[in-house]
Parts: C-alpha cells; sequence; structure tokens
C-alpha cells in the first residue's frame, strides 16, 4: 500500500496516522547494525512498505528516517491489517 498515492490529489492535508495500542501478541524486539524500518516491515509482514505502522509504534525515535541506532528496543505490531484499517479511516480512503 503506498499511502501517498492514495491521498495525492484528495485533500492538502499530510495523511493522518492512527493510535496503535499496545497489544500482548506485540513482537519487541532490539535492532543490530543495518536495521530499518522497511527491513523490519519485511521481515514480520512481508511488507517493505507498511514501514510507517514500525514507525509509529515508536514514536520515540525518529521519524523521518528509516534508520535505526544498534541497540533501539522497538515494538512491532501483531496486526498491522488493524492498523491499515485505521489508517483509511482517519484518511478516509
Amino acid at each position: 500500500m503506498n499511502r501517498y498515492d492514495q491521498l495525492r490529489g484528495i485533500t492538502g492535508n499530510p495523511p493522518k496516522y492512527p493510535d496503535i495500542p499496545l497489544s500482548f501478541n506485540d513482537t519487541y524486539v532490539v535492532s543490530t547494525e543495518g536495521d530499518r524500518f522497511d527491513i523490519l516491515a519485511q521481515q514480520f509482514y512481508q511488507d517493505p512498505s507498511l514501514w510507517w505502522i514500525i514507525s509509529t509504534a515508536n514514536p520515540q525515535l525518529e521519524q523521518n528516517s528509516y534508520n535505526i541506532t544498534p541497540g533501539t528496543q522497538l515494538r512491532i505490531p501483531s496486526n498491522p491489517e488493524d492498523v491499515i484499517q485505521r489508517y483509511k479511516g482517519l484518511n478516509s480512503l
């Protein structure tokens, strides 16, 4: 899902991202050298374009970069489909 393509021309506003509630099923990992949001999204969701879900779930990290400092604990939300549906609802898609 390329969220930019879907929003282009619909509104002049930037996309809104949903709050991602904690779940007992979430996975926690500690990043290593070379980890990036898109690589982790591929590993956990089999879709690198869902990198924004991991980024949004970890607001303590720099949001305008794929890169992650090694040794950082990350939360990987367990239900990306739910997050995508919330995103679509917030952005009237």
